[in-house]
């Protein structure tokens, strides 16, 4: 348990990481923050040094736990009697992982947990998994009726595929004594996912066994399209999509199959007139966090999605030359982008918000949408005009995926509720005006001589 701490909201950050276009020495904690426009919230992330942590608006840590999540996901109060303060996080790693095994899959986990405030472990997974161990990766979801859904992978031949063995995408539905109680495997469903025979036959020769890397589910939640009639958008079907596959599908619950779909071929993207909404959905790229808006936010029942415009698909799809990322809201309906977000709309080039890998976006009550720009430890919330009301830098440096290199780098980061903690917990909302950048620098002594 820690007490909480002011963190310096313009501490300088003295680093050397191998991230692309990084420079080695830059301001961390809060740069930003008008607490008039932004939506006031804690926010939770896990860092590279392994903990997790929940901030308030001012970048002061609240609560840490010294257990990552992949990511850690805070839990709705309503789902667990009330009790406030819950976290899903990785708890123990396998004795002997595959050699297959890396920071964007799931073959190192052993268990899964829930922790409470207090960092104490009240429920835990993994020796009743297929295989005994969890593989959990990227998403984890609490369900209404106490269950819990688990994206992981299996590690396994699949017919057909060049490589000896598929790093393969399951979900499993988990009862709270630990039994599974419904699955899906990823490689069942190939077919399901719009590739052409020729792209099928890409797939099935790739030399990278982690063909698909679903990297996120959700469940679709209540919406204004199912309750029109459209069963494709049952409250209790998933969303999922897949960085290498370039495509975001719907699972049908109850039948296991793709009930929809967008990708993995769309128009391509021309990033010289990009700006007109609405328009047909054109070509994301090993995109990240896809869900539904839920229910109550600006926006339900669209789909948000961080497309990060990073390599993937099958062929690979092609990058512009000053391309970057962007945050889509998608009509599922129509398959027309109706907002989206790039570093344009804050009278930036495009190439200043990029991140090639991880990242996620969420709405907020008040219509922003609070940004993860994952590769760099970036997060911040962006007004439906694009102007930057709140920005946050992480200042927790570890170990960056698939080297040694440092990086503070955020696979996810999330909006918490003030009424998430328990009651009684302090935050802040003092505004930061940062100064000009062509004003900020380090004083140094000036020893020139006449």
């Amino acid at each position: 348990m820690h007490a909480m701490r002011k963190t310096l909201a313009l501490s300088v950050a003295l680093v050397s990481t191998a991230i692309a276009a990084a420079p080695s020495v830059y301001p961390t904690g809060v740069t930003l923050y008008d607490p008039a426009k932004a939506h006031n919230t804690y926010v939770i992330f896990s860092a590279p040094d392994q903990q997790t942590r929940l901030i308030d608006m001012n970048g002061n840590l609240v609560r840490s736990w010294d257990k990552a999540g992949f990511p850690a996901t805070p839990i709705d109060p309503r789902l667990i009697g009330g009790k406030r303060g819950h976290i899903f996080v990785q708890l123990e790693a396998v004795a002997e992982p595959s050699k297959l095994a890396s920071a964007g899959n799931g073959l190192r986990n052993r268990t899964i947990g829930e922790l409470d405030w207090n960092g104490e472990a009240v429920w835990q997974w993994g020796a009743q998994a297929p295989g005994g161990a969890a593989h959990q990766h990227h998403d984890q979801r609490r369900l209404a009726n106490g269950n819990t859904l688990v994206l992981a992978n299996k590690l396994h031949p699949v017919p057909g595929f060049a490589v000896p063995e598929v790093i393969d995408d399951a979900i499993y539905e988990v009862d709270p004594e630990g039994n599974v109680v419904w699955s899906w495997t990823a490689s069942e469903h190939l077919e399901e996912f719009g590739f052409t025979p020729e792209q099928l036959e890409l797939v099935r020769a790739s030399k990278n066994p982690d063909v698909l890397h679903i990297n996120n589910l959700a469940s679709v939640g209540p919406n204004t399209w199912f309750d029109g009639g459209d069963q494709r958008f049952h409250p209790e079907n998933l969303v999922i999509d897949s960085r290498e596959g370039n495509f975001i599908a719907i699972i049908d619950k109850a039948t296991g199959k793709v009930a929809w779909r967008l990708g993995p071929d769309l128009p391509p993207l021309d990033w010289r007139a990009p700006a007109k909404v609405p328009r047909p959905a054109d070509q994301f790229i090993g995109q990240h966090d896809a869900h539904i808006i839920p229910a109550g936010l600006p926006g339900a029942g669209n789909l948000l999605v961080f497309d990060n415009q990073g390599e993937a698909g099958y062929p690979r799809a092609p990058l512009g030359l000053l391309s970057g990322s962007r945050v889509l809201e998608i009509d599922p309906i129509k398959g027309e982008i109706v907002w989206q977000y790039t570093a344009a709309d804050s009278a930036q080039p495009g190439w200043a918000f990029y991140s090639a890998f991880i990242s996620s976006a969420r709405r907020l009550p008040n219509g922003n949408t609070l940004i993860d720009e994952g590769k760099f430890g970036r997060v911040f919330q962006v007004t439906p005009t694009g102007e930057i009301v709140w920005e946050y830098v992480s200042p927790y440096f570890g170990k960056a995926p698939g080297g040694n290199a440092r990086s503070n780098w955020i696979y996810r980061a999330l909006p918490v509720p003030y009424d998430w903690v328990p009651e009684g917990t302090p935050r802040s909302e003092r505004a930061v005006v940062p100064p000009a950048p062509e004003s900020f620098h380090i004083v140094q002594e000036d020893t020139r001589h006449d």
